[in-house]
């Protein structure tokens, strides 16, 4: 059989061109692997920036950086908390603190995914030790607005 499908000499189909296939498709799916990723690791990029530009003045928004207030967390840190996903609400909606030096900032779904895919590059403990139910309870009464 020839690369085109035809029947060979034998009566069956050849096994070139499922193995062409097969290989086009993981082909395929390596390049859209690798292209998810360094699409997210441009969200992160952007993410960071995002971060640095409107939280650094308060907050470590990096890996090694001390926090410029001491009362502001490291945001390496808030995995130890809760889940980092779950401020992606907050994020959107507006963040509203207790104390009235920190502004209130939502940000548009986009800049949500890149800061949500930032705080998750940075963080020192992945996973934190709260169950989804109460991380969401407690990113909902530290962070939640409106």
């Amino acid at each position: 059989m020839t690369a085109s499908g035809a029947i060979s000499a034998a009566g069956g189909r050849s096994a070139a061109p499922r193995a062409l296939r097969r290989g086009l498709l993981a082909l395929a799916l390596l390049f859209g692997a690798a292209g998810g990723a360094a699409a997210e690791e441009g969200d992160a990029a952007r993410g960071g920036e995002l971060v640095r530009r409107n939280c650094g003045v308060c907050h470590a928004v990096g890996l090694r950086d001390a926090s410029p207030n001491p009362a502001a967390p490291a945001f390496r840190e808030l995995g130890t908390r809760y889940p980092v996903e779950t401020l992606a609400e907050a994020l959107a909606e507006g963040i509203l603190t207790g104390h009235p030096q920190m502004p209130e900032f939502s940000f548009p779904p986009e800049d949500v995914n890149a800061i949500i895919a930032y705080l998750k590059s940075i963080q020192t403990r992945q996973g934190a030790a709260l169950s989804p139910a109460q991380a969401g309870a407690a990113a909902g009464s530290a962070t939640s607005s409106r």
